[in-house]
């Protein structure tokens, strides 16, 4: 009388839903799996209609999902053996730079990263871009705008990060005969005065200030460098500026003037 009354088959309501068993496919799954790690689905179902198993493709590619085969699996990164490279004091400017990369956040949360370039010679802060992000094209694009005014240098002290370690990036060191002097993993240490140049950056402009947009970054960087290069005295350098230690110890001076950097790069101001 009830079914009557709603307009429901009794059929309907007596209807209990029979869920389907699915302990073959997913020991089936799992032996493949243990066997085979790194086959994806196809390759799976291939193999499981090849040992004679008619099950539907929709409902083994669900149980595959369930079981979360179709995530990918992070495989570790293998970085190949780098020899111990001697933190010396070159002889001249252009002859070791070091570079590395920062990040940081805006105000907003927005994350952009920076791109230090220093002469190892005089501790001269060469260069910084900041953008949201810097792959291997642009930090090839930038050095080549760095090399138009500087010069090329003999040799480039870098980590094993995925910008350094690309193709692109290693392809251009070779087409310049530059050669790259790659720290040993986990070893910081080996590349101290871009890092030590880092904190001084981190310390005097990103945490010192807090940025709207990466113009911002931008315009502060490029005031701190001049200050850096010409007013901040480096004990490092018998308490020398990196200027004055390049006109005293050094063959030639070189300065880039800010016209030219904005007429080449506008991007870094």
């Amino acid at each position: 009388m009830a079914c009557f009354l709603l307009c429901l088959s009794s059929s309907v309501y007596y209807y209990k839903p029979k869920g389907k068993d699915d302990s073959a496919i997913i020991e089936a799954l799992d032996r493949l799996a243990q066997e085979h790690p790194t086959y994806g689905f196809r390759k799976m179902f291939r193999m499981l209609r090849h040992q004679g198993h008619l099950w539907n493709h929709k409902r083994v590619y669900r149980v595959y999902k369930q079981m979360r085969l179709n995530v990918r699996r992070k495989r570790k990164r293998r970085i190949p053996q780098r020899v111990k490279e001697p933190l010396t004091l070159p002889i001249d400017r252009n002859i070791v730079w070091s570079m590395d990369f920062m990040q940081d956040s805006l105000s907003y949360g927005k994350t952009f990263r920076v791109l230090n370039v220093m002469d190892d010679f005089n501790r001269e802060a060469l260069w910084n871009v900041i953008d949201v992000s810097i792959g291997s094209r642009r930090l090839i694009r930038e050095l080549d705008r760095l090399v138009a005014f500087r010069g090329r240098p003999e040799a480039i002290r870098v980590d094993n990060g995925p910008e350094f370690t690309s193709a692109n990036f290693q392809i251009w060191c070779k087409e310049n005969h530059i050669k790259i002097k790659y720290i040993q993993p986990g070893k910081p240490v080996q590349n101290s005065l871009i890092e030590r140049f880092n904190r001084s950056y981190r310390q005097e402009v990103l945490n010192a200030h807090l940025f709207d947009s990466p113009s911002q970054v931008r315009i502060l960087s490029d005031q701190w460098r001049e200050h850096y290069n010409e007013k901040r005295p480096h004990e490092a350098l018998q308490n020398l500026t990196p200027k004055d230690f390049l006109n005293n110890y050094g063959k030639a001076s070189f300065s880039i003037s800010k016209n030219e950097l904005n007429c080449t790069n506008p991007t870094v101001a």
